[in-house]
Formats: structure tokens, C-alpha cells, sequence
């Protein structure tokens, strides 16, 4: 019995792959979290600038009207001009940002009877 015993204290094998494996994992968990945030972050930060680019495109147009005549001056055909002038929207050129709002504090919680 003491001999069984005496090898099952000496005995390791196992004991640190396991603690290396939990170490290694802990940091690859870790490093893939922040990756996964920078990767947010930096996707967010190219959505915003082609918002930026899609806002900033002017939009506006205008085309004159033409008309054909008869030989006894009646109009026979024509087709109207038209004009569309854009204006500055509310978020155009990065005048809105996506940010979060600054923490609250709750208020005293109510019986619902």
C-alpha cells in the first residue's frame, strides 16, 4: 500500500499538460475576446465612413423640357423638365455619432400589487 501510494504522489504525467492546456486556452480565449472587439471597432469605423461618403453624394439634378412643333404651330409633342435640389440631412457628413449614453442610476423598485 505504501508503495502504490508513493508512486500515485510521484506520479505527474498529465497533471502539467492539463495546467499548461488551461494557461494556453485562458490566453487564446482572452487574446480572441480583445481580437473580436478590435475587429468590431474597426468594422464599425468603415461602416461610419462610407455612411460618410453615401451622405455626402449630392443628389441633386435638373433636366430642361423639349417640345416638337407642327408645321402650323401646334405643339405636337413635349415633355416636361424637372429639378430636384438636395438638401443637407440630419446625419449627412458625420453630424451623427454612435456612441453609448452615460450610465443612469435606478430608481427604488416598485411592487407590482
Amino acid at each position: 500500500m505504501n508503495a502504490l501510494l508513493s508512486r500515485l504522489w510521484s506520479d505527474e504525467a498529465g497533471f502539467i499538460v492539463s495546467a499548461e492546456l488551461v494557461l494556453i486556452a485562458t490566453i487564446l480565449v482572452i487574446g480572441c475576446i480583445v481580437g473580436l472587439s478590435e475587429i468590431q471597432h474597426a468594422v464599425v469605423s468603415e461602416l461610419n465612413d462610407v455612411a460618410d461618403a453615401v451622405g455626402s453624394a449630392n443628389q441633386s439634378y435638373f433636366y430642361s423640357g423639349a417640345s416638337a412643333r407642327k408645321k402650323g404651330g401646334q405643339v405636337k409633342a413635349f415633355v416636361r423638365g424637372s429639378r430636384f435640389f438636395d438638401q443637407m440631412d440630419e446625419c449627412d457628413n458625420n453630424q451623427c455619432d454612435l456612441s453609448c449614453d452615460r450610465p443612469v442610476a435606478e430608481g427604488p423598485k416598485r411592487s407590482h400589487y
